[in-house]
């Protein structure tokens, strides 16, 4: 059984030879671990600051190279996301490089304004400062189409696609899920659910029109499914009520994961934080698999499996905190657990809750992956 076979049926809840593993991501930290060099991969810092300096060229030659090195060195691994920031989708090879100084060694800025700082916690950039416009209906035209984009933009894509695609799963881009929109920075996003429904209705309904012909493009010959990955919800509930969050963002998460499942790819949700009270919609708006599944959000794998196991395949069992915080026995017993009570019954792969993090410890890492080895064919038996 291959990969793609193996994935697949674990999506559909049929026996597997073993229980399926991946990741929402590897952050570069790791990378460079383990493949002994630097990476621009998963680095969307380093990345973000070489596109502005005009060095597209270089990045995009790292994310292919070392994303196809990583995963022939990690051959068990079955599902390969290219679909994540920093490791796919890139600027076209004649782009113009954003005006972005850089102020002093954490703080860059654009010439509108925008003030980006860096975090040596998230090695990543914050924006800090920006101007929102006043938006109206007139914003989100009806009857817009998009320009297609240039085919430059998957040069690693596909790049990635034809090394590794006949062998693993491949996530790739989509047109976007579009379900919740933010004009704005999210307080100020949230705010005009309250202040300016229509608006963010017509905002919605334009950028799920606009994903839906962005598929045509997005969704990569070789490819068999996407990850989408907004949060929904913070550690102590979602960002809005279950009733709003039904009225405003459901309807086009059905339309988006019915059109993008029309030409013939899975759709996997990644979702951190509490999610307990959205978890039926979910299941209604045909998500394939639920990704992340937070532990410390309350989100205790086995009360999932036991209430949603049979509609949705769960993917996670090995919590981050233990990978950046914990020992190696912690995240060896976070992969028993996770075998045992996410394997009966079928439709669970084994991953982390959120990503392979910045800071997680290699230790922790290799402890999570001997672990696997172990229960891996065992698990698949308690089906």
């Amino acid at each position: 059984m291959d990969s793609k076979e193996r994935v697949r049926r674990a999506l559909a809840h049929e026996p597997v030879d073993r229980i399926p593993i991946g990741f929402f991501a590897i952050d570069f930290d790791t990378v460079e671990r383990l493949l002994g060099h630097e990476t621009y991969l998963r680095a969307k810092a380093k990345s973000q600051i070489a596109f502005w300096e005009g060095r597209r060229d270089e990045v995009v030659e790292s994310w292919k190279e070392d994303t196809i090195e990583l995963y022939r060195k990690l051959d068990f691994v079955d599902i390969v996301n290219v679909g994540a920031m920093a490791s796919g989708v890139a600027p076209p090879n004649d782009y113009e490089p954003e005006k972005v100084r850089r102020v002093d060694a954490t703080t860059w800025e654009a010439d509108d304004g925008r003030v980006w700082k860096y975090s040596e916690i998230t090695a990543d950039l914050t924006l800090m400062t920006q101007t929102i416009p006043e938006y109206t209906d007139a914003d989100f035209a009806r009857d817009e189409v998009p320009l297609p984009p240039d085919p430059s933009v998957f040069e690693a894509v596909d790049a990635i696609i034809e090394a590794l695609g006949d062998r693993h799963f491949i996530l790739g881009p989509s047109g976007g899920e579009a379900g919740m929109v933010m004009l704005g920075d999210m307080a100020h996003g949230l705010m005009l659910y309250a202040l300016q429904p229509d608006v963010v209705k017509q905002a919605i309904a334009y950028q799920t029109r606009m994903g839906t012909y962005q598929d045509e493009y997005y969704l990569r010959p070789g490819t068999d499914g996407v990850l989408w990955g907004t949060d929904f919800a913070a550690t102590s509930g979602p960002f809005m009520s279950p009733r709003m969050f039904r009225e405003f963002c459901l309807p086009s998460i059905k339309a988006r994961v019915a059109a993008v499942k029309a030409r013939g790819h899975s759709v996997l949700k990644h979702a951190c934080g509490n999610n307990w009270k959205l978890l039926d919609m979910f299941v209604e708006a045909g998500y394939d698999a639920y990704q992340s599944i937070q532990a410390s959000a309350t989100m205790d794998l086995a009360a999932v499996k036991a209430r949603y196991g049979d509609r949705l395949a769960l993917w996670g069992g090995v919590r981050v905190e233990n990978l950046v915080s914990g020992t190696p026995d912690d995240v060896r017993g976070d992969v028993a657990t996770a075998m045992q009570v996410g394997a009966p019954g079928g439709g669970f792969i084994l991953g982390t809750t959120h990503s392979v993090a910045v800071g997680t410890k290699f230790d922790n890492f290799m402890a999570m992956l001997d672990a696997y080895s172990e229960w891996s064919e065992r698990a698949a038996r308690l089906y």
